[in-house]
């Protein structure tokens, strides 16, 4: 009798819905007209959702929204194609009270409704598939050259232990240095030992290689070869670095609406904490990919010297702040705001301009 007179009340009406994801369970609240009229647990399956939304609130139009996490976005893709409207939220920009002091899946999932009804709520940009899977490609290669680093330390601290120190530099090494490792005279257990770290550092640059061949490829690929090209043409970005931003933020720029929009995005703006007549500016907010924000700090020092607009930036924050990197950091936020103009007007970078 509940759920006839539930149906009946709902019927025809718009319900909100929070979902918690987790690797086996879900939480799901469920919201309309400022109540929640639901609320249940069931397995990690899109088949028992959806049967879940046809039985219990059919002639409804259903709300999903869900934090961003480990599964990506294939939830979104189904949901999206079963005509279901679907908001990615950055759990980062969830709004919770300010003195809570539990925090549990159950909760969550009533807050993400509570948001979603009241539009209290930040959504995150969801690239199509296409790009989803091409932009593995260069993540992949961030972990790829984390592990080779590793490597390479492994084996100098290797050589650290067994050789002389006379033999290699007390600091970082170079490809020769390396290469000379290779063929120094060792006991054969150690010999053994060593060649284990080289045959799995070759194994990684050949892998590296194939990777920046194949992003080669995807620069070249008509999707994406306009935008390559117009990144390109700013000092400091080579080819490897244009496709790698547009396959981690797209083609089209627009979406950031403004030149702080994206200057917030990239995580190079400093944090703030201030109220009344108290100012404080902290380290940068860092909310976009650490590796994204490294490539366009490493483009930076490459600008610097090429465009003189940049370089009388990073001479001005360097000579107010005495700090070469926070000159940096600020050349590399002018850079990404630049970057933004030419996308979205479709002309390349013209060097020398201050405006």
């Amino acid at each position: 009798m509940e759920r006839k007179i539930r149906q009946h009340v709902l019927e025809g009406k718009e319900i909100f819905v929070g979902l918690e994801d987790s690797k086996r369970t879900w939480k799901v609240s469920v919201r309309s007209d400022n109540l929640e009229v639901h609320f249940t647990s069931m397995p990690a399956q899109y088949r028992v959702l959806r049967e879940y939304f046809a039985n219990r609130f059919p002639g409804c139009k259903v709300n999903v929204i869900y934090e961003a996490g480990f599964r990506g976005f294939w939830l979104y893709d189904l949901l999206t194609a079963d005509g279901i409207f679907c908001v990615v939220t950055p759990p980062s920009r969830v709004t919770f009270e300010h003195q809570r002091r539990r925090k549990n899946d159950t909760i969550d999932a009533r807050r993400l409704a509570t948001i979603f009804e009241t539009g209290d709520y930040k959504s995150c940009h969801v690239p199509d598939i296409e790009r989803r899977e091409d932009r593995q490609i260069s993540r992949i290669l961030v972990g790829l050259q984390k592990d080779i680093t590793r490597v390479r330390n492994r084996i100098r601290k290797f050589f650290d232990c067994y050789v002389e120190g006379s033999e290699f530099p007390a600091g970082a090494w170079s490809v020769g240095d390396y290469e000379r490792g290779r063929s120094l005279r060792l006991s054969a257990v150690l010999r053994r030992c060593v060649d284990v770290w080289y045959s799995a550092l070759d194994h990684m640059l050949a892998q590296r290689k194939e990777l920046i061949n194949e992003l080669r490829r995807l620069s070249r690929k008509v999707r994406y070869c306009k935008a390559v090209k117009l990144l390109s043409s700013a000092p400091g970005i080579g080819w490897q670095t244009a496709i790698r931003l547009v396959l981690d933020w797209g083609e089209d720029w627009s979406r950031f609406g403004s030149s702080k929009q994206i200057a917030c995005y990239s995580g190079l703006i400093s944090s703030e904490y201030s109220t009344g007549e108290t100012e404080y500016k902290g380290r940068i907010t860092g909310e976009s990919q650490p590796f994204v924000r490294s490539w366009l700090v490493q483009c930076g020092w490459s600008a610097i010297r090429k465009d003189p607009v940049l370089l009388a930036k990073y001479q001005r924050v360097w000579r107010n702040s005495g700090s070469k990197k926070k000159a940096i950091v600020a050349v590399s936020r002018m850079l990404v705001v630049r970057l933004r103009a030419l996308m979205i007007t479709q002309t390349p970078y013209c060097i020398g301009v201050a405006a």
